[in-house]
């Protein structure tokens, strides 16, 4: 059955550069983290990585276009500037089949863009300037803005707006929607951990988190560790670990599945687009295992090219897994 998903988050245009290992020790930050930076600091990295080309970005933004090539009806909720950037995510997000009836629009701020700076290991290290995303306001979301969905789906970052997202979450709650949370980051995680249990308990029917969230969420190595502390507060749980695999609980059903093998240059919207397979497959009935296997051929076919914006031949190569999954 298609559901209409609609995300939450911070719309941005991704700036992908690819740098050698020492670049990532000229500058602040933890390789691999994600970090704030104001608009100056942001040209200055750019300027200091060199070449780049740009991508529609931000990590619910990137699942709900990975949904919408899987042929789902999607939406979006998030402010973007008037400018050149805030068009060229308009146009790539309509371009998909989305509706953009929940933009909101800054004209005094520029639209958020995040540089992505990916070292020869396929790892990405962020340094976001939020720009227009940030000036989303409680006063604008309302339950209104989710009663024509099924589902919400909200980025971990924007817990770093408590008084926003817990607006977004009451709201989506009251419009009868489900409700699936991408923890996004393990800075997320540290800085929200004396509110985010509370909140997943409330509010969040399936949450997703890498091997670092993970850890950080309840201080242990183990994934089982992760996926119990999780499901005391959720339905369904996805502990991913990268090139290792994932785990996924539903209910009383927990699965592994492996990833795949392949070469990766970029890990930029992995977790993001594992979260489209993952979701497409679950609110199709294919049950936890099918829906895992599907998010890790997304997953795996994004981290072969730079950026999260899979071509058509990756995109054919997952059609004829979702047909030997049905």
């Amino acid at each position: 059955m298609s559901k209409r998903i609609i995300g939450v988050g911070s719309p941005l245009v991704d700036i992908l550069s690819q740098v050698p290992h020492e670049h990532i020790d000229t500058i602040d930050g933890d390789k691999g983290g994600m970090q704030m930076v104001d608009f100056d600091q942001l040209q200055k990295l750019i300027s200091d990585a060199g070449d780049h080309e740009l991508a529609p970005g931000g990590s619910a933004a990137n699942t709900l276009l990975g949904l919408l090539e899987l042929g789902f009806d999607g939406a979006f909720l998030g402010k973007l500037g008037k400018d050149e950037r805030g068009q060229f995510f308009t146009d790539s997000f309509t371009k998909a089949g989305g509706k953009t009836t929940s933009f909101k629009y800054c004209a005094e701020t520029p639209t958020g863009t995040c540089l992505s700076l990916v070292t020869p290991d396929a790892e990405r290290t962020l340094r976001p300037f939020l720009g227009a995303a940030a000036n989303l306001g409680t006063h604008e979301v309302s339950a209104a803005d989710f009663t024509d969905h099924d589902h919400v789906h909200i980025e971990g970052y924007l817990l770093f707006n408590r008084e926003l997202a817990l607006q977004t979450l009451k709201a989506a709650k009251e419009a009868g929607c489900t409700v699936s949370v991408d923890l996004a980051s393990f800075e997320v995680v540290l800085a929200n951990k004396d509110v985010l249990g509370e909140l997943l308990n409330e509010y969040v029917d399936m949450v997703f988190a890498n091997e670092e969230e993970a850890k950080a969420w309840c201080d242990s190595e183990d994934p089982h560790v992760a996926l119990d502390s999780l499901k005391a507060h959720c339905d369904v749980v996805a502990v991913k670990l990268g090139a290792d695999g994932a785990w996924v609980q539903h209910g009383d059903e927990k699965v592994f599945v492996d990833a795949h093998k392949v070469n990766a240059i970029d890990t930029t919207g992995a977790g993001d687009l594992w979260a489209s397979g993952f979701l497409y497959g679950h609110f199709s009935g294919l049950g936890p295992e099918k829906s895992a296997k599907l998010a890790s051929k997304v997953g795996a076919e994004v981290v072969q090219i730079m950026g999260a914006t899979i071509p058509k031949e990756g995109w054919s190569r997952i059609s004829e897994l979702l047909k030997e999954l049905k």
